[in-house]
């Protein structure tokens, strides 16, 4: 995905089907829990950005939290 700035909220291209990405709702699923989260996605082909920050920080605090069960 391509990211390009616009004013305050980023402009996320969809690499696959070239439109812009727009937040919805989406379920992430981990050792059998899921999480509702509002993300960025493609309407096309359902393509979901998860941002760097999110992935890095609380996704895999999350996840420890999880292994540690």
């Amino acid at each position: 995905m391509n990211k390009q700035t616009a004013g305050t909220e980023p402009a996320l291209i969809c690499e696959k089907c070239g439109i812009k990405l727009t937040l919805g709702k989406v379920t992430l699923a981990y050792l059998g829990s899921t999480f509702p989260v509002e993300l960025y996605k493609c309407s096309t082909c359902g393509l979901v950005y998860i941002p760097e920050e999110l992935a890095n920080g609380k996704m895999k605090q999350v996840e420890a939290a999880l292994e540690d069960k």
